[in-house]
């Protein structure tokens, strides 16, 4: 079998064009080369130069992360020549130049290997905790099967992808990285973190906007009403309104997530396909059950 060909998807809105140029010289510094390149400009209007066998694609208006990740993956399914999707962000940066390389390994043991989550690291080595994919995670460096990843470095395998769709168009951002990946376990996929495959990343809070708080809520509102089992949508919406009432001390953050909270619960999440009792299973014994 053909060792499997990387591709990668890099997402820009023409904010950060120093950071592009640095993860892009990045990216052709690896030591096993992306057999393709594609810079989505999500709104951009013109993107910046692009080094020479980069793909670019200018889209009119900012369709998200969700949007513009399925375009970039479109664009590289069209080439027919590649077997694994690297989404990477804009201001992040492959400080190691084995990425691509250690990735291909990986998906060349495993035929059933779907989602790899890299590691994200500041600039002083520090993971946060909450780009750990799992539950009480003390140790970045602790790599295996999880039930979720991380949105700012992943390979997704373009023949998962092919059988269970793309990212969900209308989540824009925020949970769309669990919502596929519940589909690729439910399918049959393995979702793994590798600690050895590192995105160095710049130290943010995500909550920094009242918008975070109200697409969170509505997308984890949609992310239950088109995955679990009917008897498990209102515990796990309920463990997580008691979270985020114990966690959030903004009260206009709170506003803005529970006005989320009822647009979630208003409008439609899109297909409903319940994920199986026995995927629920899988992920209780992986750690982490569909009701946190």
């Amino acid at each position: 079998m053909a060792r499997p060909r990387v591709g990668v998807a890099v997402l820009t809105m023409g904010t950060r064009p120093t950071e592009l140029r640095a993860l892009l010289d990045a990216v052709a510094d690896q030591d096993e080369p992306a057999a393709r390149i594609v810079v989505v400009g999500n709104g951009t209007g013109t993107l910046p130069e692009l080094p020479e066998g980069v793909t670019g694609v200018e889209l009119p208006e900012n369709r998200g992360v969700t949007g513009g990740r399925n375009v970039a993956l479109d664009t590289l399914r069209s080439f027919g020549d590649v077997d694994v999707v690297v989404d990477l962000d804009d201001d992040g940066l492959l400080v190691d130049r084995d990425v691509f390389r250690r990735l291909a390994d990986l998906y060349d043991g495993d035929p059933a290997l779907g989602v790899v989550s890299f590691r994200i690291a500041d600039e002083t080595g520090e993971t946060q905790r909450r780009h750990v994919p799992r539950l009480g995670a003390k140790d970045p460096l602790r790599g295996g099967e999880v039930t979720t990843f991380l949105g700012g470095g992943h390979g997704l395998s373009m023949r998962m992808l092919d059988e269970i769709g793309g990212w969900p168009e209308d989540f824009f951002f925020a949970h769309e990285e669990t919502d596929l990946a519940w589909r690729a376990l439910d399918a049959g996929w393995k979702v793994v973190y590798e600690p050895k495959l590192l995105l160095q990343h710049p130290k943010t809070s995500p909550a920094r906007h009242a918008v975070y708080h109200r697409m969170t809520a509505r997308n984890r509102v949609w992310l239950a009403k088109r995955n679990l089992p009917a008897l498990l949508v209102p515990v796990y919406l309920g463990v997580w309104t008691l979270l985020t009432l114990a966690r959030t001390r903004s009260l206009p953050g709170l506003g803005a997530w529970f006005a989320g909270f009822a647009e979630g619960i208003r409008h439609p999440a899109g297909p409903r396909t319940p994920i199986r009792w026995s995927t629920v299973l899988r992920m209780t014994r992986l750690g982490r059950p569909p009701v946190i």
